[in-house]
């Protein structure tokens, strides 16, 4: 490790073990410094660093701040950095490489673990995407409830963050609209329906092979319109 990793780890300690909460301010740096028995540079560069993470909030003319170490927090960079590929084709097909390596599991996961309640949620954001059957924007807004309501089951925060991140609200929005100029979109909420009616049985591996037809038809259907170039235009 260098000496700025180890200065690094030195303050994440401080906040992992709660003498530094959430919330809480730092000591001005000269004082930092001598706590952990750091230079100052070395002090600076950690917080600078940390601050780039979102662990630490850096308010001018007030001090820096602890946020916190919640996945949902340090991975919230994520879904921006999603957004800004949306014009590179390659990206985009490896996101949903990614999204199959790791939703199909997650949701024979959310099998074992849902309760009444959240399989009730599920289902809700699946009528409203059968009486939107039509329109692009009500389609995507509960296709991704619906998925954050699967997730959301297998009590994973980091599992529902990353998946959150890498599906990308423009790139949701980009296959559906594809999906309804194709009239492809009822065979889509069939594959909806399957996953829900195999979350409903508490079958891990029959929720597992129901997202992953699913994931995998979409990204088959991705790949064979980049491909063409008959995607639908980002907008």
């Amino acid at each position: 490790m260098s000496l700025t990793d180890k200065a690094i780890a030195q303050i994440r300690e401080l906040i992992r073990t709660g003498a530094l909460p959430p919330g809480s301010k730092l000591p001005p740096e000269p004082d930092l410094a001598a706590q952990l028995g750091l230079s100052r540079n070395l002090a600076r560069e950690a917080v600078k660093a940390l601050a780039v993470a979102r662990v630490l909030e850096v308010r001018r003319g007030d001090g820096t701040y602890v946020t916190s170490l919640q996945p949902s927090l340090l991975l919230e960079g994520l879904g921006g950095a999603v957004e800004l590929l949306q014009g590179d084709s390659a990206a985009l097909q490896d996101l949903m490489e990614v999204r199959r390596l790791l939703e199909p599991v997650a949701t024979a996961l959310a099998a074992t673990r849902i309760s009444d309640e959240q399989l009730a949620e599920v289902k809700r954001h699946l009528d409203a995407m059968r009486e939107a059957r039509d329109d692009v924007e009500q389609l995507n807004i509960h296709d991704a409830a619906f998925h954050r309501a699967v997730i959301t089951a297998t009590g994973n925060e980091t599992l529902l963050t990353l998946l959150e991140g890498i599906s990308g609200r423009t790139l949701r929005a980009r296959i559906w609209r594809g999906l309804v100029d194709t009239q492809a979109a009822g065979r889509t909420l069939a594959e909806h329906e399957a996953i829900f009616h195999a979350l409903s049985t508490r079958d891990g591996s029959l929720s597992q092979a129901a997202a992953l037809l699913h994931v995998s038809n979409t990204e088959q259907w991705l790949r064979e319109h980049l491909r063409s170039g008959e995607a639908p235009p980002l907008r």
